[in-house]
C-alpha cells in the first residue's frame, strides 16, 4: 500500500519484523502449496511464524517447498506439539530432534495436551530442546473435560515451570477450533481463568494466546493491546487480524481513537427523493 495514504492515519504502533512481541502465529492445516506460497508472499509482512499443525508435516507431499518459501521470506516455522507427543509416546525423541534439525527449524513446540506427561517431565524436555531451539511450550489439554478440571492456579504453576525450564514463549491451549483449553466446549472464553493468569505477574509479552477466531482475537486485543501475541490464526486471517490490531475494522476502530465526534442522531435521517 502506498505510504501516502497509510501515513495520514493515526494507528497503533506495530513493530517491524523480526518482532519479539505482537506475534501472529498462523497454522497450516495442510493447504495446497500454491495457496500456501501465495498467502505467504502476499501476507508475510504480518506473519511471524507458521505452525505446521498437529502431525500434518508427516503427510504433506511438498513440505520442503513450503519451508523454502518461509526461509526465503524470513518467516519462522515449527511442527505442532501433537507431533512431538507422537514421537515421545513411541520413545523416538532423538529422531524428533534430528527431524527438526534436518528441516532447519529454529523453533519447536513442546506440549502435553494429549499424552499423559506430567508438567515437570515436560519441563525436562523444554530444558533439553532449549539448548538448540527457541522453545514454545504449551499449557492446557486438548480434552475439554480434562482442561476444565485444571484449576487456574495450576495453569499459572505450569506456565512458571515452563519459563523456568527455558521456554521463550508459553502458548495457552485453545485448539484450532477454539473449543478447549482457555475455551469451553461451546467456544466461550473462560474469562475467570484468563483474569487469574493476567493477574499472576507473568510476562504477558512471552505468552501466546491461541485465538483462532475474530471473537477471541478482539477480546485479547481489547484486553492487552494491539501487540498481544496470538496463535492458531488461520492462514487467510493474517490481514483481517492485522486490521483488528490497527483499529481498521469496526470491532476495534473506536478502541484506538481519542478524538471527539458529534454524537450520532438518535434516529437516522430519512432519505427524500
Amino acid at each position: 500500500m502506498d505510504s501516502r495514504w497509510t501515513d495520514v492515519l493515526s494507528q497503533p504502533e506495530r513493530l517491524e519484523k523480526p518482532r519479539e512481541i505482537g506475534l501472529t502465529v498462523v497454522i497450516d492445516n495442510g493447504v495446497p502449496v500454491g495457496w500456501f506460497r501465495d498467502a505467504m508472499e502476499s501476507n508475510g509482512a504480518w506473519i511471524d511464524c507458521v505452525k505446521f499443525g498437529w502431525g500434518t508435516s508427516m503427510v504433506t507431499p511438498k513440505l520442503e517447498e513450503k519451508i523454502e518459501v518461509l526461509n526465503r521470506l524470513g518467516i519462522r516455522y515449527f511442527f505442532g506439539g501433537t507431533l512431538f507427543e507422537k514421537f515421545l509416546i513411541q520413545g523416538r525423541i532423538d529422531d524428533y530432534e534430528a527431524m527438526c534439525l534436518h528441516y532447519g527449524c529454529r523453533d519447536v513446540e513442546i506440549s502435553n495436551g494429549t499424552v499423559p506427561l506430567a508438567n515437570a517431565e515436560k519441563a525436562r524436555f523444554i530444558e533439553r530442546f532449549a539448548r538448540h531451539f527457541r522453545v514454545l511450550s504449551e499449557v492446557g489439554y486438548k480434552d475439554v473435560k480434562q482442561s476444565l478440571l485444571l484449576p487456574p492456579h495450576r495453569w499459572i504453576q505450569f506456565i512458571r515451570e515452563d519459563f523456568a525450564a527455558g521456554a521463550s514463549y508459553v502458548i495457552t491451549e485453545a485448539r484450532e477450533s477454539g473449543t478447549s483449553g482457555i475455551c469451553r466446549e461451546n467456544g466461550e472464553l473462560r474469562f475467570g481463568l484468563i483474569e487469574e493468569i493476567l493477574e499472576a505477574s507473568l510476562d504477558t509479552n512471552r505468552l501466546i494466546f491461541e485465538a483462532p477466531n475474530k471473537t477471541l482475537q478482539k477480546y485479547f486485543i481489547d484486553k492487552l493491546g494491539p501487540n498481544v501475541n496470538l496463535g492458531n490464526v488461520a492462514i487467510g486471517d493474517a490481514i483481517p487480524l492485522e486490521t483488528l490490531r490497527r483499529g481498521l475494522r469496526s470491532d476495534t476502530l473506536l478502541q484506538f481513537e481519542t478524538g471527539d465526534l458529534p454524537l450520532a442522531d438518535a434516529e437516522p435521517a430519512l432519505w427524500h427523493s
